[in-house]
């Protein structure tokens, strides 16, 4: 069974329809939409900070969210991939952002719609990824724009199959 933890007064709130591996830790001044996934050994850290999380967003294996105190929130917008051992930062990411495994993304960071963090990337304090974008390296950079249809269904495919993965384990 998950561990949901309530810190500080808060208590996670957890949406329909959300899986949430036996193993994954959601603790503190968290909100979590509908048809979401937490995978084995995701921490999604609210002790110092509010993380708000939308609908059919996938936080994947070993990947961690957390805050500065008083500094920095996670907001996570709708239909969103968060790659395995990625580790999001106090930053925002808006709808339709797929981020690659490994990659790191620091306080105040803004990721724009559409738009793919490659795995491995740096994404810096106070970085704004322009939206339908793909950024890269370390630390990353634009590498090109891309249209939206593609960026939405390569998006909307990860997200869908997280969906059916969630579902082989009820």
């Amino acid at each position: 069974m998950a561990i949901i933890k309530s810190v500080r007064g808060f208590t996670p709130e957890i949406g329909n329809n959300c899986f949430l591996a036996e193993n994954s830790i959601i603790v503190g001044d968290v909100k979590i939409g509908n048809d979401c996934s937490f995978w084995f050994n995701s921490v999604v850290r609210g002790d110092v900070n509010s993380i708000i999380i939308g609908n059919k967003v996938n936080i994947q294996d070993g990947a961690i969210l957390h805050c500065s105190f008083e500094k920095s929130k996670i907001n996570i917008g709708n239909n969103v991939s968060i790659g395995h051992n990625v580790i999001v930062h106090g930053a925002t990411l808006h709808d339709n952002v797929l981020v690659g495994m490994g990659a790191i993304i620091m306080d105040h960071a803004v990721i724009g719609e559409n738009s793919i963090i490659a795995a491995g990337a740096l994404i810096l304090e106070n970085t704004v990824v322009e939206p339908g974008s793909i950024y890269g390296g370390v630390p990353a950079k634009k590498i090109k724009s891309i249209e939206q249809d593609q960026t939405k269904e390569m998006i909307e495919k990860i997200a869908n199959n997280y969906l059916m993965y969630a579902k082989w384990y009820e």
